[in-house]
């Protein structure tokens, strides 16, 4: 007997295969494909094309992590009080990646060039060390000034941090020395954009965007359209 499968039913398995894919994608990690400890919360995406953006649309906006840390003037930072009402991009990485890091730091510094400079100034990158101990806030302004002098650097207790991460699917683990002095610090890629109008997560970028994925979504981040 051939069964037949109904449009309802198919629409719900493309949809718990496509929320499948992106979970597994965002928790990679710089230099691992470790999938995030178990228990740690998935992005839950929208899998239709009605969103002006061409970052993955989450269903369940996340709400911005009350992390406080130092920044890269050696001055206390609270990242829920500094930003809010502000569109932000969050970041979760360290200096020494020799990959997905400055990859994406520099990606998103070629989108922002390309914004008016009133809509530049509204937009705040931060980027928030998973390697706090070796990321002093010298070291780190001296890393993001590479890419854009206006990109805010975050330093301080890794479990704060790890803490921080967590409730937003991030990935953050203790970093590894090699057997060759290397240090390894294994991390979520990706980037979380939060909309000023209630300081919640409302886009994801996978590792996998391009430059071009951020120069279309920065200009209606930047006005704060809404998904």
């Amino acid at each position: 007997m051939t069964r037949t499968t109904s449009p309802e039913r198919s629409r719900r398995i493309a949809a718990a295969t496509a929320l499948a894919l992106a979970a597994a994608l965002a928790l990679g990690a710089c230099g691992s494909s470790s999938p995030g400890p178990a228990g740690q919360q998935a992005a839950v995406v929208r899998t239709s094309g009605d969103s002006p953006y061409q970052g993955t649309t989450l269903t369940q906006p996340f709400r911005k992590p009350d992390l406080v840390l130092t920044d890269t003037a050696g001055k206390r930072f609270s990242l829920r009080e500094q930003t809010a009402g502000k569109p932000v991009l969050l970041y979760f990485g360290y200096t020494s990646c020799p990959d997905v890091c400055p990859t994406t730091m520099g990606d998103i510094a070629v989108a922002m060039q390309k914004l008016p400079a009133a809509e530049r100034d509204k937009v705040q990158v931060v980027f928030v060390s998973t390697d706090p101990r070796r990321d002093t806030p010298q070291r780190l302004r001296s890393w993001l000034a590479s890419f854009d002098s206006r990109f805010i650097g975050l330093t301080g207790d890794l479990e704060q941090v790890k803490k921080a991460a967590k409730p937003l699917g991030i990935l953050v683990e203790d970093p590894v020395v090699n057997k060759d002095g290397s240090v390894t610090s294994t991390h979520g890629a990706q980037v979380l954009a939060f909309l000023p109008s209630d300081d919640r997560a409302h886009i994801l970028y996978l590792s996998q965007s391009s430059v071009q994925v951020f120069t279309h979504d920065l200009p209606l981040l930047a006005k704060g359209v809404q998904p």
